[in-house]
């Protein structure tokens, strides 16, 4: 069987260096500390038998199949992956006959040359670089970046062995974009740029046992997944048949606070394998118990508590310990102190995981979504595309209620896949369309079961026996699965995109639109963020190439709104003002949006003259609404991106605000019960303009450069309406700023999105949705608008029961997101997840999914923050983890011990979340509202992955970089988040994936001084940070470090210096989580009270 020939693959990203960067009340008797503190236990799952392992680590793959270098075993193939930014690419075609010539090199005549795809918008075109991988760090480039919407060129002529061998194949298109990254050679404009060429590691680790799969119906069956290969992207193959290696794209590079496998231990037979994806702490004991028990095992008890034992030992059942009463004026008489290393916390996880969704017919239990790993599509979803808070769905709606945690999906549809996984192949019936339910319209999914020798299938969703058209059918093989099911993406994979028809389709596909509304206010331009919004404009745009799918227009407002003509005809743009902020309207029809290539000269020569037509400019009023009103208008007949900078609150014309900040301090400090209204929108017209704009799939996005109040409570209602984001940069900083503003705005663009969105996520008979969280329009209740869709946002789609499910039968959800790519072609993408089904309320705990679930609460609280006060929200959180570890204690743990605290082994750090969320910007009460409505904007669409360190940041000692050895991990290993890690000789970065905190202490060394920051005292460290990097070891490193972060969050990372005995020293101390505060818990005190409240509830 023929495959595409294999094409290099270029280096991991190389780190560049930019060339500009830019509390509340606790429960009662908090204060105080028990002398004696219950002992402390993990309750641990057991493991399977030593055995093979299911998957290969990279290290373990055979020498043939190595990461690096030398050339791929003849043969391979490399598959491309699939972006919603691709241009139509040749669906997956079948040929009659096994056989087939060798295939030309993604859609060439055989021994033609390898091409880049088509740029954005217009034809494909040849080029002679591969590109390099698929993301990098932020900064900025020399060199002229590769085609709008393809891949970059390549940074080597290395081309490294595939990781694996052959597997299914089918017709891709390239990405349009990447995450934040670069190499040696220009970064994809997509991603946030960096300047440098430092090497990054490699991109493997260690070896790792294999991820197990929870109990289902089906045997334990042990298998070796195949390891997936790398694949470099390339123009899109012919039609073709047989199979494709496994290649992707993803920001490579470890994330923090991955998961560590579990010790072997005995294996349970009523449990099933451990809870795999949750971080381990400490030095485990382990101790087996009967099958027949029903109960966890007894949990870990904690070194230098009262009767602890030591590390490694095992724990008799029934071991004494000493009780510990938390009631109010008990003490006991024999004091102890909590060893701060024993309590749990997050472990880093170095080792690369190869992930098998399904295996022997049964789901497996995805890694942490923090960690990295290699998904093998075996029937289930990538976890990164779709995972749901508890890996085995409860049977009735009693159970899950007894579970007190939540039953949720979040659907990240175009989430970034790792550079070695299999691409997501496209499909195409033709004029049939893709096969579907005829009842609940489900589509055809690897668990439709067909029977009557294939001339019928039942669907797994509702269970309707469907008939199947005959140009579709196919026999039976022995085993009840239709011979070609393999051959098949949509038989056997659990992610696939069809090819939309002509019914999914109520007006021709839009063309990628952009148009941008510029802020020419007195403060705007006073401040420098007027020419850094025309900088970025110029920039991002002139990496666009030229084609009649690519348009563009321009205005810019004040107390007026001034519209361009940009026609190549015209000697210079053509300024056309609409004074009436009130009516508004545009001023032509035509002419306002046009193809880049007609105007790109006269765009550039605009956004030149902008800063300078405007610089006198002594209006301070801004007409924002207006503005968006007379954008949207434009815009109307085709849709597209509205990208909006505003500096200052809007004063004028629809939609004007009035300042609500001194009014909304007053009423926090003075304790208000309703100084949440102020976190409202001040009325609805903001909201009715957004939901028009949802309907005609104009997405706004909102860049906030600004020094002041700009009400985003109000602001934020209209990017979330219609699927965008609002972007924040308080205080705005001409130095410092620019260089994020730009990065921003460049990856907001080359991101792969999808445009006139539609998404419904359908499930099995027994649940279904009660509600979706995002950033979306909902008109109907099935279904959410999505004007625009992109990697970044994520969904949250809750459940309840309605029916009672079938105990070891599986439950089924699918995902499916109608879209436009920004080639025009119209898509389904369909995303499936199958899960096991259970009556024990043990495996419930067992399977539970720590990361979501807590992700799920971030969400519940900044939704609820704008409608409750502050203090309720916080005992909501506090109450839902109490309640989560009480019905754990209560009805699984075994130990009956009343001083002892039972956490389950796959929530054990929920306690420390929760506090981390207490604490967190949204929900103290000092700040500014602004900032705490930011905040708001963020979580509603932000994605599994960077909700943990959005209120669990990273502190990473950056000091003493050069003593770490060479083949370490660019990244140290995050410090504990305690005043106790942070020493005054020290400096320290604090990040959350939107934010660097650089904390200087006052007793570092000057010669460190002079290598991070150039200066030899810390009186001469300059008020705003911008990170250069000097000719020392140290400043490389450090640099390293921070575009390392860039690339891993696909942010640029805002840094912003802190010092000791200042208001960002208080402030950076803020983040330090274990640490007590006023009025707030430190971790062991938090510990403490939750136990107490679990004791309370007991009795």
């Amino acid at each position: 069987m023929a495959s595409p020939q294999p094409q290099p693959q270029p280096p991991p990203f190389a780190a560049q260096n930019p060339t500009a960067q830019g509390p509340g009340q606790g429960p009662p008797g908090a204060g105080a500390l028990p002398g004696a503190f219950a002992n402390l236990q993990i309750s641990r799952g057991s493991a399977p038998p030593p055995g093979a392992p299911r998957g290969l680590t990279p290290q373990q793959a055979p020498p043939a199949f190595a990461a690096r270098p030398g050339p791929p075993p003849p043969g391979s193939a490399v598959a491309r992956p699939t972006f919603p930014g691709s241009p139509p690419a040749p669906p997956f075609v079948r040929a009659p006959t096994a056989a087939a010539s060798a295939a030309p090199p993604f859609g060439g005549p055989p021994g033609s040359v390898a091409q880049v795809p088509p740029p954005f918008g217009g034809p494909p075109g040849a080029a002679s670089q591969p590109p390099p991988p698929f993301g990098g760090p932020p900064g900025v480039v020399s060199q002229t970046p590769p085609p709008f919407g393809g891949p970059p060129p390549a940074a080597t002529s290395q081309p490294p062995p595939p990781f694996g061998g052959s597997s299914v194949a089918a017709s891709q298109a390239p990405p349009f974009g990447g995450p934040p990254g670069a190499g040696s050679q220009p970064p994809p404009f997509g991603g946030p740029p960096a300047a440098g060429s430092q090497p990054a590691p490699p991109m493997f680790g260690g070896p790792r046992p294999a991820f197990p799969r929870p109990p289902g119906p089906a045997a334990a069956a042990s298998s070796q997944p195949m390891p997936p290969s790398f694949g470099a992207p390339q123009q899109p193959p012919p039609a073709f048949t047989g199979q494709t290696p496994f290649g992707g794209l993803r920001p490579g590079g470890q994330t923090p606070f991955a998961a560590q496998s579990a010790p072997m231990a005995q294996q349970l037979p009523f449990m099933g394998p451990p809870r795999a994806n949750a971080p381990t702490f400490g030095p485990p004991s382990w101790q087996t118990q009967g099958a027949g028990s029903g109960a966890m095992q007894p949990p870990m008890r904690m070194p230098g508590l009262p009767g602890s034992m030591q590390p490694n030992t095992l724990v008799p059942p029934g071991t004494p310990t000493i009780p510990y009463s938390p009631h109010a004026g008990t003490q006991v008489s024999t004091p102890s102190k909590i060893d701060p290393n024993q309590i749990p916390r997050p472990m880093p996880e170095a080792s690369v995981i190869i992930y098998e969704t399904r295996q022997g017919g049964q789901a497996t239990v995805p890694p942490a979504a923090s960690s990295e790993f290699i998904v093998k599509d075996t029937g289930n979803c990538s976890p990164r595309l779709m995972r749901c808070t508890v890996n085995q769905i409860p049977c009735t709606g009693d159970l899950l209620t007894t579970s007190a945690m939540p039953l949720a999906l979040m659907v990240q549809p175009f989430a970034l896949p790792h550079p070695s996984e299999e691409p997501i192949q496209l499909v195409d019936f033709g004029e049939m369309g893709p096969i579907r339910c005829s009842r609940c319209k489900a589509y055809i999914n690897p668990f439709m079961r067909f029977v009557d020798q294939g001339r019928h299938f039942i669907c797994n969703l509702c269970g309707f026996r469907n008939d199947t058209p005959r140009d579709y059918m196919c026999n039976l093989g022995p085993d009840g699965r239709r011979r070609d099911a393999d051959e098949r993406p949509e038989l056997c994979r659990g992610t696939v995109e069809f090819v939309a028809t002509k019914e999914f389709l109520v007006r021709d596909p839009m063309p990628a639109v952009y148009f941008f509304l510029i802020d020419v206010s007195m403060n705007a331009v006073q401040t420098g963020a007027t020419a850094a919004a025309c900088s970025a404009i110029a920039q991002a745009i002139s990496d666009v190439p030229e084609g009649p799918r690519t348009m563009v227009g321009i205005a810019t407002f004040d107390s007026a709104i001034h519209f361009y003509s940009l026609k190549r005809a015209q000697q210079q743009p053509l300024m056309l003002i609409v004074p009436d902020v009130q009516d508004v309207y545009t001023p032509l029809q035509t002419d306002l949006i046009l193809p880049v290539s007609e105007c790109r000269e006269n765009l550039e020569q605009l956004l030149e003259s902008i800063p300078t037509m405007f610089e006198n400019n002594r209006v301070a009023d801004s007409a924002f609404g207006a503005a968006m009103k007379a954008g949207f208008l434009a815009m109307k007949s085709t849709g597209g991106k509205l990208l909006v900078f505003q500096s200052v609150l809007p004063s004028l014309g629809v939609g004007s605000l009035s300042s609500r900040e001194a009014e909304g301090r007053a009423n926090i400090t003075t304790g208000d019960k309703e100084a949440h209204k102020l976190l409202q929108p001040v009325d609805n017209t903001l909201k009715t303009m957004a939901l028009e704009f949802a309907e005609y799939q104009v997405c706004v996005d909102v860049f906030l450069t600004t020094q002041s109040y700009v009400d985003i409570a109000s602001i934020s209602v209209v990017p979330q309406t219609t699927g965008g984001r609002v972007y924040y940069y308080y205080p705005f900083s001409a130095l410092s700023d620019p260089a994020k503003l730009f990065n921003d705005l460049r990856w907001n663009i080359s991101r792969p999105q999808g445009f006139e969105s539609v998404m419904r996520v359908r499930c099995s008979q027994g649940l279904q949705v009660q509600d979706y969280f995002g950033n979306f329009c909902k008109r109907v209740p099935t279904d959410i608008d999505l004007p625009a869709i992109d990697s970044d946002k994520t969904v949250m789609v809750m459940f309840k029961h309605d029916d009672k499910l079938q105990e070891n039968a599986e439950c089924g959800f699918q995902c499916a997101l109608l879209y436009t790519t920004v080639y025009g072609q119209r898509r389904i993408r369909v995303i499936n997840l199958s899960l096991s089904c259970t009556s024990l309320l043990s495996n419930l705990f067992r399977y539970a999914d720590l990361e979501t679930q807590f992700a799920c609460f971030l969400k519940q609280a900044a939704n609820g923050i704008s409608t409750s006060p502050l203090p309720r929200i916080r005992d909501e959180a506090t109450n839902t983890c109490i309640n989560i570890l009480q019905s754990y204690r209560k009805h699984c743990a075994s130990v009956t011990s009343s001083g002892q605290l039972i956490l389950p082994e796959a929530l054990k750090l929920l306690p420390l979340y929760t506090l981390a969320l207490v604490k967190s910007v949204g929900l103290r009460t000092d700040g500014r509202l602004d900032d705490r409505s930011y905040w708001m904007s963020l979580v509603s669409s932000i994605s599994v992955v960077l909700a943990v360190p959005l209120v669990f940041p990273r502190l990473i000692p950056i000091h003493d970089l050069t003593s770490r050895a060479d083949d370490d991990s660019i990244i140290p290993s995050p410090l504990m988040l305690n005043s106790e890690n942070v020493q005054d000789d020290g400096i320290y970065l604090l990040e959350n994936g939107e934010d660097g905190l650089i904390y200087v202490g006052n007793m570092v060394n000057p010669a460190t001084l002079e290598q991070i920051f150039g200066v030899s005292s810390l009186a001469a460290l300059p008020a705003q940070l911008v990170l250069d990097q000097f000719d020392n070891e140290l400043s490389r490193k450090v640099n390293e470090v921070v575009n390392e972060i860039r690339r891993q969050r696909c942010s640029y990372l805002r840094l912003r210096l802190c010092r000791r005995g200042e208001p960002s020293g208080d402030f950076f101390r803020s983040f330090l989580i274990e640490d007590k505060a006023p009025g707030v818990f430190s971790y062991v005190e938090f510990l403490v009270h939750v136990h107490r409240q679990i004791q309370s509830k007991m009795t």
